[in-house]
């Protein structure tokens, strides 16, 4: 096994910059604060001794070999914008920056394709296939985020519900084994069934089995108009109940959420978003795609016929580009909004069967209040991924929130499993998960894992200490 790790002298740090370049590498306190976490800083910032930007997959590969070798550990980064803690140096080490590695190669017509290097932006594959008439449409809220953190976490978003994951749209993949091997899995093909599908192993590995340097993503053409429907309801459970009437409907929806007014108003009081519907504890957000006006208008009419029949209130129709974004906007402000309404937060990202939604809030809220949290479950109900966020307030001390919410994160995940849930819809394991996977997946599960792991990366130097560990 690999532990103890190396731990980095002079001889490494200059091999470092020898293998890049001087001005591309920080050691010890040269680096910044900032990059010793992600987005929720309560998993862990752990310093790395050295940090470096690569510019290519070249310089990738001689690092990998050299700290395979040496055994010092690699942890890749892109943008930071994860929420499970997956790229902290939890061993020290290295921590690689792919963030220079941002080409977009011109889009390949003919296979309606599009080739993007890892530290590419999402906005920026979006904005490019757009310029060519085409559509990406792996949409998760974090629009900054790399296309290559995309695909080793297995992106998915609120349009997942129509067009499907990060991994529904990955031709192939070419990264850099721990060892510092070059491979591309798969090529620029519709299907493939030669050998094991390594490409979708890769997918969703969150960093721990080799390093993407470059992507090649399949395109669509783009929809020709979009419309939203607000459908407001008495009661999160008649909200819930109208999600398997819109999947029901002949038309398939880009986007289902679900907000309830508390978490409204959380935004608008925070964030001075203000919200066009009033009505209702909870409301009902549908999104349509369509190629022609006539397919969107039977959608629209049908959606909101439907949601009427079903108790809703009202159906509001969102159909210019302004009242759009203002719904939206509201739903892409949520994590913004409960944290500035409160002290910290810690989430849940468990997945349901879309039949079991309202019964998880319901009891989720019931198990959060009886240990003193405040909580606000949202999230994407066309695919039963719910969000739960549990919120500090002033007042409850460290040992009083690491308590409750420890106690609070078992007993919901219990819930998701009796449900017959997963323990994470998209944000992953990463390191602050990890804790409660072994209980949730079962001893042969895990060991199942660490010879995924094995398999990739004998000396366990790449990104350890996520999603699976071995005894040290």
């Amino acid at each position: 096994m690999a532990f103890p790790y190396k731990k980095m002298d002079e001889a490494d740090f200059d091999y470092i910059r020898q293998a890049t370049s001087p001005d591309r590498v920080k050691v010890g306190k040269e680096i910044a604060s900032e990059y010793y976490h992600d987005e929720m800083p309560e998993y862990g910032s752990f310093p790395p001794e050295l940090y470096v930007e690569v510019e290519n997959k070249e310089e990738i590969s001689q690092i990998m070999a050299y700290c395979n070798e040496k055994n010092i550990p690699v942890v890749v980064r892109g943008a930071g914008t994860g929420l499970a803690g997956g790229s902290s140096c939890k061993y020290g080490g290295i921590m690689l920056s792919i963030m220079r590695m941002n080409h977009i190669y011109p889009v390949d017509h003919k296979n309606q394709t599009i080739t993007a290097q890892a530290g590419a932006l999402l906005l920026d594959v979006q904005a490019a296939a757009q310029a060519e008439g085409l559509f990406y449409p792996p949409d998760p809220g974090e629009k900054t985020s790399t296309i290559g953190g995309n695909v080793i976490t297995n992106a998915g978003g609120m349009k997942a519900v129509r067009y499907g994951l990060t991994r529904d749209f990955v031709r192939c993949v070419e990264a850099v084994l721990p060892d510092g091997s070059i491979e591309n899995f798969s090529s620029n093909v519709v299907k493939n069934t030669t050998g094991y599908d390594i490409k979708d192993l890769v997918i969703g590995s969150e960093g721990t089995l080799c390093t993407v340097t470059e992507v090649t993503l399949k395109l669509l053409p783009a929809p020709k108009c979009t419309c939203t429907l607000v459908m407001p309801f008495k009661s999160l459970e008649e909200c819930a109940d109208m999600v398997p009437k819109v999947l029901e409907l002949p038309f398939i929806p880009t986007a289902i959420e679900f907000l309830e007014r508390e978490l409204i108003d959380i935004v608008e009081r925070n964030l001075k978003k203000p919200f066009p519907v009033k009505d209702g504890e909870a409301v009902l957000i549908v999104m349509y795609d369509a190629s022609d006006r006539r397919e969107l208008d039977g959608a629209v009419e049908a959606a909101a016929e439907a949601a009427l029949a079903n108790g809703a209130i009202d159906c509001c129709i969102a159909n210019t580009p302004e009242r759009a974004g203002s719904v939206w906007g509201v739903r892409g402000g949520i994590l913004e909004g409960m944290k500035a309404d409160s002290v910290s937060q810690e989430e849940c990202d468990v997945v349901v069967p879309r039949s079991c939604i309202a019964r998880y809030v319901k009891e989720a809220k019931g198990i959060a209040r009886s240990l003193g949290l405040r909580v606000e479950p949202c999230g994407h109900c066309g695919d039963g991924n719910i969000h739960t966020e549990l919120l500090r307030d002033p007042g409850m001390t460290d040992e009083e929130w690491e308590s409750a919410t420890g106690e609070c994160l078992r007993q919901l995940y219990q819930l998701s499993k009796e449900l017959g849930g997963q323990l994470s819809g998209e944000h992953g394991i990463g390191n602050g998960r990890l804790e409660y996977l072994k209980e949730f997946v079962g001893p042969r599960m895990i060991r199942l894992y660490q010879s995924v792991k094995l398999a990739f990366d004998e000396n366990l130097i790449l990104n350890p200490g996520k999603i699976v560990e071995f005894n040290e």
